[in-house]
């Protein structure tokens, strides 16, 4: 059976197809009609308030549903007396919209859409990333022998549905190849596919995904989505793009998914591992996260520039990775689409514009400050043992000194008060 992930992506697939897949379904306001109200209507009546007209405001619900002179925007279950549906399916070119000098139009399934949706009650909903999912409860199948964990329900309730039947289940050369991309990115080895093929005993599969799960691949697989999206690199960016060193934040990351580190854990060590109580050396190390930003080398630039570029950078970044949202357009004005306003952005600003660093970072290639030093768990341990060694040796000349130093006082002692003494004198003299 493919890997659970590439059955989630199949369902994802199956809830977005086009076509009759959704006539049956109540329209939602995120998922069909927000889209459609930004791409085709906003442009006049969205939330830019120097570009709006009409005084209407198609993405506030409560602007949309207030009592007009000239008639109600729109009536829940009554498209014929609400003017949005009248407006858009109107033939005079001066009441028409879009209007035609917009360059915006509407095909005539977009506006049987609305008027459905209207229809249906017009209900508006919340952003989507402000609304807690709900666990589904598991539609009924044609075929529950087929259905081997729950998200089967799902892919099959979807396939009755369309009137097809599952695929075969793919022979066993192409399951561990599969599997072992999925989880490791690399193709399985002749050993390791005659060994699955010689194993016929019913968990066979599963001791392959255990096998991979505990391999140091499946980290090192895991982790290119989140280097991806926390904008690893090995260079500085910008015109030089000269090498720099933060492999050491990479592995972090790799180990986080090889020892199954929890989503709570990754996210706090990644913002502020430097913070927790006692943070130790890699805790301190995820907080690499907020240094991946590219920095300037150039002379001549202006280091305050720099350095708030750097700020924004990790406001943008910890939007869209941890919250799902762009918080960059609200860098100069308020969000057009996301609820972020200037001030949640600068607000988000100020927990990350207290690092210590320079815009212009001194010309350094590879460092950047303000930085630690991060030596491997391998690299520790012999430092530790060297350590020991420099101390024992430095004992040594301790002990060399002391007792030169005690030897030469006794010599002093033993010339005092004698001619030998005054004699040496006048002969350095």
């Amino acid at each position: 059976m493919p890997h659970p992930r590439n059955l989630l992506a199949l369902l994802l697939v199956f809830a977005f197809a086009p076509g009759g897949a959704r006539a049956a379904e109540k329209l939602g306001y995120n998922r069909d009609i927000r889209l459609l109200l930004s791409d085709r209507c906003y442009k006049c009546h969205g939330p830019d308030q120097k570009t709006r007209k009409g005084e209407l405001s198609l993405n506030d619900p409560a602007d949309v549903l207030r009592p007009r002179k000239d008639g109600a925007v729109l009536v829940p279950g009554k498209p014929d007396e609400s003017v949005l549906i009248d407006r858009i399916f109107t033939t005079d070119e001066d009441d028409r919209m879009p209007p035609p000098d917009s360059g915006l139009s509407l095909t005539a399934a977009e506006k049987e859409t609305l008027r459905r949706w209207v229809s249906e009650g017009g209900e508006f909903e919340p952003h989507w990333a402000f609304i807690a999912p709900k666990k589904a409860s598991l539609p009924e199948v044609s075929d529950k022998a087929w259905v081997r964990h729950s998200v089967d329900h799902f892919i099959l309730a979807r396939l009755d549905k369309e009137g097809l039947k599952p695929s075969p289940e793919a022979e066993r050369r192409t399951l561990i190849r599969r599997v072992t991309y999925d989880l490791t990115g690399l193709p399985p080895t002749r050993e390791e596919i005659a060994a699955f093929l010689a194993d016929r005993s019913p968990d066979a599969y599963g001791k392959v995904v255990d096998r991979l799960l505990a391999s140091p691949r499946y980290g090192e697989r895991m982790a290119v989505d989140w280097l991806d999206v926390a904008r690893y690199a090995d260079t500085n960016g910008y015109q030089y793009d000269l090498p720099r060193t933060m492999w050491r934040w990479r592995d972090w990351v790799i180990e986080a998914f090889n020892r199954n580190l929890t989503y709570d854990r990754f996210a706090t060590e990644q913002l502020a591992g430097d913070l927790l109580p006692e943070a130790t050396l890699e805790q301190k190390i995820a907080t690499g996260f907020n240094r991946n930003h590219p920095f300037t080398i150039e002379g001549g630039v202006i280091d305050e520039e720099y350095r708030v570029q750097y700020v924004s950078d990790r406001v943008m970044t910890m939007g869209f990775a941890f919250l799902g949202l762009t918080f960059d357009c609200s860098k100069c004005h308020d969000h057009k689409f996301d609820p972020i306003s200037q001030k949640d952005y600068y607000s988000m600003f100020s927990f990350f514009n207290n690092v210590p660093e320079n815009g212009f970072n001194g010309g350094k290639p590879v460092v950047a400050e303000p930085a630690i030093a991060a030596p491997t768990a391998e690299q520790s341990v012999r430092l530790e043992a060297i350590g020991a060694e420099l101390a024992e040796v430095e004992g040594e000349l301790k002990a060399a000194e002391t007792g030169a130093e005690a030897a030469q006082r006794e010599w002093e002692n033993s010339l005092r008060g004698s001619g030998k003494q005054a004699a040496m004198v006048w002969e350095t003299l």
